[in-house]
Order: C-alpha cells, then sequence, then structure tokens
C-alpha cells in the first residue's frame, strides 16, 4: 500500500489540474482526486492487476475524469438554485508564483483555449457547456488526452467525443464572451491604472481602461450585498467599480489589500469590515485584452474563501504594484 501511495503523489499534482477545471471548484476538485484515490487502492492493491495497467497516468485521469463527470451531472442541478450569480473557487497563490504546466497539452493548436482563455474568465465559460462537453473539452484540448480515451469516459464512440469538443470549443471562444490575452507586464499595467482611477474618483479616467462591453459579475453566495446579475457596459461597470473601489480609498485605514495570482492572472486580494461589522474578504480577478479590462469578477462568498493565504498589517489599500 505504501508502493502505491508513493506511486499516486507523483500524479496528485495533474489530477488536481484535471479536476479544478472540470469542476471550477478547488474543494470539490480536492475531493474527486481523493475518491480517485480510494479507487485506485481498491482496484491495483492487487500485484497482478496492477501489471495489468499499462499506463497508470491515463488510468488515474480516466478515474478522476469519470469522478468529475458525477459531479458536474449532479452540481448543475445545486447551481440553478443558487442564490445570486455563481464564480468559482478562487486558487489564490502569490505574484510571481509560476503555475504549473506539467501534462498540458504540448501542440499549440491544442492549447490555444488555455492560452488565449485562462484563469477565472476560462472557468466562468466553461459553466456555460453541457457536462459532457466540457469533461471533452478539458481532456482533450487542455490535457491532450486521445479522443478514444475522451470516448471511453464519457461512454460514447470516438466521434461522438470529437463533436462534443468540437462544440465546446466554438461556445468558449465566441465573440460576445470576455477575452483575455495579456501578458503579465500588460495585466500590471492596466490593473495599476484601473486601480488609479478609482482612487481619482472620476469616472473618465476609469472608461479609458474599461472595454465598452465589460461585464462585473459578483458572487456573495446571499452573505452580502451583491448585484443579482451581471453588470454589463462600461459605464455601468465603471460606476460601480467606482462605488466599490473607490470606498476603499475613502477607509484605506480599514482595508487591506495585495495583489494575488487568481489562477494564474494577476488580481487582487482585498479584507475589510462590513458596515454591521463582519468582517469581508474579497478576491478580484481580472480578464484583460488589448490594453482595457473585459471583465472584472468578484468572490466575496466566505464560503468559498476559506483557503486564502492572510494579509498583513503592511498590506495596506492601494495595493503595491
Amino acid at each position: 500500500m505504501q508502493d502505491l501511495a508513493t506511486e499516486f503523489e507523483t500524479k496528485r499534482g495533474r489530477l488536481l489540474a484535471v479536476a479544478h477545471r472540470m469542476l471550477g471548484s478547488r474543494s470539490e476538485a480536492e475531493d474527486a482526486v481523493q475518491e480517485t484515490w480510494l479507487r485506485y487502492a481498491g482496484a491495483l492493491a492487487d500485484p497482478a492487476a496492477r501489471a495489468e495497467i499499462r499506463d497508470l497516468s491515463a488510468w488515474l485521469t480516466t478515474a478522476c475524469a469519470r469522478i468529475c463527470l458525477d459531479v458536474l451531472r449532479s452540481a448543475r442541478v445545486r447551481r440553478e438554485a443558487y442564490h445570486g450569480e455563481w464564480l468559482p473557487e478562487p486558487v489564490v497563490s502569490p505574484v510571481g508564483a509560476t503555475p504549473p504546466t506539467d501534462g498540458y497539452a504540448p501542440d499549440p493548436a491544442e492549447r490555444a483555449v488555455r492560452t488565449d482563455q485562462v484563469g477565472t474568465a476560462l472557468l466562468v465559460v466553461l459553466e456555460r457547456l453541457a457536462p459532457e462537453q466540457r469533461v471533452a473539452l478539458v481532456l482533450h484540448d487542455v490535457f491532450a488526452v486521445p479522443f478514444a480515451r475522451v470516448a471511453d469516459v464519457l461512454g460514447t464512440t470516438e466521434a461522438a467525443a470529437r463533436q462534443l469538443a468540437s462544440r465546446a470549443r466554438r461556445a468558449v471562444t465566441a465573440p460576445d464572451l470576455p477575452r483575455h490575452t495579456a501578458e503579465p507586464a500588460e495585466q500590471r499595467r492596466v490593473l495599476a491604472a484601473f486601480v488609479a482611477a478609482t482612487e481619482s474618483g472620476e469616472l473618465d479616467p476609469l472608461l479609458r481602461v474599461l472595454a465598452p462591453d465589460v461585464v462585473l459579475i459578483g458572487d456573495s453566495g446571499g452573505h452580502f450585498p451583491a448585484a443579482r446579475r451581471p453588470v454589463v457596459g462600461a459605464d455601468k461597470v465603471g460606476r460601480f467599480a467606482l462605488g466599490l473601489f473607490g470606498r476603499a480609498g475613502r477607509y484605506a485605514s480599514r482595508v487591506l489589500s495585495r495583489p494575488v495570482l487568481v489562477d494564474g492572472v494577476l488580481g487582487l486580494q482585498l479584507e475589510t469590515v462590513h458596515t454591521d461589522g463582519r468582517p469581508i474578504r474579497l478576491v478580484t480577478a481580472f480578464a484583460v485584452d488589448q490594453g482595457r479590462i473585459t471583465a472584472i469578477y468578484n468572490q466575496l462568498n466566505p464560503e468559498k474563501l476559506t483557503d486564502l493565504p492572510p494579509l498583513n498589517d503592511d498590506d495596506h489599500w492601494p495595493p503595491r504594484w
């Protein structure tokens, strides 16, 4: 059993990446990986059975994907009853950390979705897909799993798996969706301009860094006031941002903030106190394209922010870039 555990741990990172892309929830992804371990230990404790597995990574990926498919099918029902807008649990890491790339598709064409639509923007778009489409797209286009194995996961034919991935690919690259193509240096420049504009209290400077069709989505899970529908358009989003982040400037002594990576993309982590005395933690992710912000994602549901790294007393507002 110790040998099995050691062998499994070498694959855990890839499995967690697969599950997180599929489920959009770090906690659900960790549960899926743990269930994969249980199936692995149960099926392969017999050395003879283990010897029949030619490609352990493929076996584990298939098992994990099947578990995720079941979760996605049941999650759709739960999310239809969700209070307000739904956003994925953010994976927050320090600025400068390099997201893992092991296990991703090596071919540039296959990686197009990952490189053009990364971070929260991709996870939000993936929510628009049917479970089978999402599994097909993530397995093949992001993790280079052959369509024959994708078909095995989905219980369908290889041709049908290809069609599912093709439809999903068209959906996530639709022209009406927020774009994120900016490299880290551009992200930093645009977000610094965004914060400076909110600090000014003037709408015009903010409009210069917002795309005309920018969208803002907030997820509080019903715990705090948040827009029940996406806020769309530069003018509306700009006024909303001035109210939210401008307030941070007015009460800077009560606000902690730090630039962070949110699902691998530059964003903000903030802490303050609600008017009723409750502490508020907020993680804001951005999508940036051609020098402008195309989407802002505010996650303030405390149930999705339990694993945030702590902020320090010297993490003042405005954040230091």
